[in-house]
């Protein structure tokens, strides 16, 4: 049995291939999940070349059925989870009276059902690591939309307040058990979601992945004795 294990969904590019990156260079055993087989697989090769044992799944995390796969495989492959990363959402912009409800579905789905679902079917496992050290962990992609819902985005914005109230409740639910929830609320980071404000921000003037990979590291090094429930990641002037 490996000494740490994590899975990471969303893992395929962005931000989610960071943290498995970091996840993977400190030594975790991971299963990663993406929608596109052939990115997923990419990024698995990658990170396979770099040392670390890699399972993957694909599928849409819209589906329950797909998300009961993943930890399936996972405690199959390693038996045990120390580290779960709900990274997997997308964006989709409208007006109030111009969303389509399969976009609203969409991002109710991925951004916030499946977050649920994840804690679901994997707390035992999470238990065990608790149990263990009492340091087990659940990141939960928010964004700083969660905090300032923005007009043009607000159903996305909506689904990522809802998943920062998840997570302090979860802080509030499964601390005892030796497991903590921290939510991650970054602005504008510089991956391929962002590609529709390049006019308006400047590439280099973005958060980077490896930012958001520093952060989940530091969260794993703390005490048992210390939770962070959230942190917010702003450019320089920005109001947070």
């Amino acid at each position: 049995m490996p000494n740490r294990a994590a899975i990471v969904t969303g893992a395929s590019r962005g931000i989610g291939r960071a943290l498995a990156e970091a996840l993977a260079a400190d030594g975790y055993d991971l299963t990663i999940t993406a929608r596109k087989p052939e990115t997923i697989e990419e990024a698995a090769e990658a990170l396979r070349a770099s040392g670390a044992s890699v399972e993957f799944v694909t599928g849409n995390l819209g589906d329950e059925a797909v998300i009961q796969e993943v930890v399936r495989a996972h405690r199959d492959r390693y038996g045990r989870l120390d580290v779960l990363v709900n990274n997997a959402g997308l964006g989709i912009g409208g007006g109030v009276g111009e969303q389509p409800t399969k976009h609203v579905d969409l991002m109710l789905g991925v951004n916030l059902r499946s977050m649920v679902l994840f804690y679901r079917e994997s707390l035992d496992l999470l238990k065990v690591a608790g149990a263990e050290h009492r340091g087990a962990l659940v990141v939960n992609m928010a964004s700083i939309a969660g905090k300032e819902p923005p007009a043009w985005l607000a159903v996305y914005g909506a689904t990522k307040a809802a998943v920062i109230a998840y997570t302090r409740s979860m802080n509030k639910e499964l601390n005892g058990e030796g497991i903590k929830s921290v939510a991650f609320c970054p602005g504008f980071v510089d991956t391929d979601m962002t590609e529709f404000v390049r006019g308006q921000v400047a590439q280099d003037d973005m958060i980077k992945p490896t930012d958001i990979a520093e952060a989940l590291r530091f969260v794993l090094r703390l005490s048992p004795a210390c939770v962070v429930p959230e942190i917010i990641f702003s450019r320089p002037g920005e109001p947070f």
